[in-house]
């Protein structure tokens, strides 16, 4: 990866910037209002409270004020969003309790294979830890002006194994048809390299470092497997990708949030786009 490269695109993208945009959008909120809803359950294996248990925590945020045509689609894209496409048919409320009786469901099923282990459990080899489960998520609003509504939803959980596992999913909507917007609706064609090398141009400044090939020397795997997988979010500060555990660097360096700013990444903006307003392009 040629890091001048990279920087003379930066480089040449600011000038470009500074003589010639009008300047990013002012704030002008979107009519779309929204409601919550809390989880907290907890069950212990056979209903005794001696033996291992799970626990969940919901906290879902959800569109509940909208346009009447526009209402379900952010809903449902929401619903998506937070607990997969499975339960996308459902109420925002109605996926909540679905989800809740499903994962509740999941765990009471592990109960004869832990009989199982306790029938056979001795001093030497007790039942071990890997029982005991637990589930977080949330989500939260990141910008819902200017046509543009994001967010993001955060899951952390634990199955068993050695650690937990965490994630951040991002996702952006079109606020006035209900749409999501990927990559390919912002980008112009063949954007994903010029990305890439941008990308890989952030985190190597993010972690203080001169050359990109650095980063395989704190935990990253090659430079050349960090590509645009979006997973990106949209505020009026920019774009901010984020690569989760295991994407592009071991375990140990957790998830890897890059923010680029408009001047960054406004020569592979398609013009006419709502990002592109928001940047100041068009």
């Amino acid at each position: 990866m040629e890091k001048c490269k990279v920087i003379g695109y930066v480089v040449a993208a600011g000038l470009c910037l500074a003589g010639c945009k009008p300047g990013p959008m002012e704030g002008v909120r979107n009519d779309i209002q929204f409601d919550s809803t809390l989880v907290s359950q907890q069950y212990h294996l056979l209903g005794n409270e001696q033996y291992p248990n799970c626990n969940l925590q919901i906290k879902f945020v959800y569109p509940d004020g909208a346009k009447a045509d526009l209402l379900p689609k952010l809903q449902k894209q929401f619903v998506a969003g937070y607990f997969g496409e499975a339960y996308d048919t459902l109420a925002p409320k109605e996926a909540v309790e679905r989800y809740t009786a499903d994962y509740l469901g999941a765990y009471k099923d592990l109960e004869k294979d832990f009989e199982a282990d306790m029938a056979r459990a001795d001093e030497d080899t007790p039942v071990g830890a890997w029982y005991s489960y637990y589930e977080m998520s949330s989500n939260q609003v990141r910008y819902n002006s200017n046509g543009l509504l994001s967010f993001t939803v955060q899951f952390e959980n634990y199955t068993g194994g050695a650690h937990g596992a965490h994630a951040y999913n991002h996702f952006v909507l079109d606020a006035n048809t209900g749409e999501r917007i990927q990559e390919e609706d912002i980008y112009g064609e063949d954007y994903q390299e010029l990305l890439a090398e941008i990308l890989v141009h952030a985190i190597t400044r993010d972690n203080d470092l001169s050359d990109p090939k650095e980063l395989e020397n704190i935990g990253f795997f090659s430079v050349d497997e960090i590509y645009p997988n979006n997973n990106f979010y949209v505020d009026d500060q920019g774009i901010t990708y984020t690569f989760n555990e295991y994407e592009v660097a071991a375990y140990v360096v957790g998830p890897v949030h890059v923010h680029l700013s408009f001047d960054e990444v406004s020569v592979l903006l398609k013009p006419d786009t709502p990002v592109a307003r928001l940047a100041g392009k068009s």
